[in-house]
């Protein structure tokens, strides 16, 4: 009975999350919100800098962490509804942007806080971990087509039906047993209060690899998803968010299938392998057709499981159990952070550089990141050393 609260608990979230997230972008232009557009997505990235770390360490050391992801689902979903109240009446756009950024510091600490509520809880997270989340990747899919089934992929219906959607979350938790952190020896210093601590993670080598391959990988990645759809409205397709969830299809397929790999495999060839499916990602983006990008949003599933949910899995058996909600922090921090606010200034940066009056040079555009990854996977292959011997628990004092 706990796995399908946990199973739900991922369902729900994944609806909320791909509700807003997706659609973003073609709201904003639709709105007349263009010009703000990479300072909306990057919002998320400076959010991620503050809040998951604080958020993070509470879990780990003052408050269960359902009752902390239950109050912070309750504020993302009034957030949500604010920001879309303005988008929809056309409030001053630094107004909106000042309500997306509140709604991004709310929502910014939830996947950390909800990923370490179902980690706790498995006996096996290695075979257990990815059919769970699997989860997450439907209802992004649900949320995406259902706003699409809404008409609403260029209308503030798409943030409504996403507040709503967090409420649910927010309910949901009340069904799901509420574990006290362990108790705190000593007093508490204001640098562990903000989750600073997490940094010593960074000490050990291996850690600070798959941090910063995962950081950096997400440069490119954040500008995948705000200017695929636009991409795709100028090759013809239109429900552009319907699209996009093709991707989740081979996500959910390689999730399923990620316990056998981490059987067989070393971490470092599946999270390579993910790097590698990536660079081809872009590459078939770059060719400008229909069959290209949507070959490229179909393997984005397989880039995005085999970096980040491998990675997930191997802070939750590498690290300490009273560091873990600190550990899925600081990647949120890593990948959230820093790498979507460099993706996406430095995408909106790279798209405004390949568009002219004519259009934009797509081709460029994709090739340009496609090098980036492929950056990303020679450092990775170089620098990350790995255990023959498994994956085995690192203690940090």
């Amino acid at each position: 009975m706990e796995y399908t609260e946990l199973a739900a608990l991922f369902l729900i979230q994944g609806a909320a999350m791909g509700m807003w997230f997706v659609p973003l972008s073609t709201v904003l232009d639709a709105n007349g919100l263009h010009a703000v557009k990479p300072f909306a997505f990057a919002t998320s990235a400076l959010a991620a800098f503050v809040s998951p770390l604080i958020f993070g360490a509470m879990a780990d050391r003052h408050a269960s962490p359902v009752r902390v992801l239950r109050g912070l689902s309750l504020a993302t979903a009034l957030a949500m509804a604010m920001a879309s109240t303005g988008i929809k009446l056309g409030w001053n756009p630094w107004v909106v942007i000042g309500l997306i950024q509140l709604h991004a510091l709310c929502s910014s600490p939830t996947w950390s806080i909800a990923s370490t509520i179902v980690f706790a809880r498995l006996r096996e997270p290695k075979r257990e971990f990815g059919p769970i989340r699997a989860m997450a990747t439907i209802g992004w899919m649900g949320g995406c087509l259902l706003v699409s089934a809404l008409n609403a992929d260029t209308t503030a219906l798409a943030g409504y039906s996403g507040a709503v959607t967090w409420a649910l979350v927010a309910a949901l938790s009340y069904l799901l047993p509420v574990v006290e952190p362990p108790p705190v020896s000593g007093p508490v210093t204001i640098r562990q209060r903000l989750g600073l601590d997490a940094l010593t993670l960074l000490k050990n080598h291996d850690h600070r690899v798959v941090f910063i391959t995962a950081a950096l990988f997400n440069i490119p990645l954040a500008a995948f998803y705000p200017y695929t759809p636009p991409h795709l409205k100028d090759l013809g397709l239109d429900h552009t968010t319907a699209w996009m969830s093709l991707g989740q299809v081979t996500e959910i397929i390689v999730m399923f299938g990620l316990a056998g790999l981490l059987a067989r495999w070393r971490l470092k060839w599946i999270i390579a392998a993910g790097l590698g499916f990536g660079v081809v990602r872009f590459a078939l983006c770059a060719l400008d057709n229909r069959a290209g990008v949507l070959a490229g949003v179909v393997l984005h599933g397989c880039s995005f499981t085999l970096v980040f949910i491998t990675a997930q899995i191997y802070l939750d058996e590498r690290v300490d159990p009273g560091w873990r909600a600190r550990a899925q922090a600081l990647m949120a921090l890593m990948t959230g952070g820093v790498g979507n606010l460099l993706g996406y200034l430095g995408g909106g940066w790279w798209f405004a550089f390949n568009t002219t009056a004519l259009g934009t040079r797509w081709p460029v555009f994709w090739m340009g990141l496609t090098a980036v990854v492929a950056g990303v996977l020679c450092y990775f292959l170089l620098a990350y050393h790995g255990r023959s011997s498994g994956l085995a628990k690192e203690k940090l004092s």
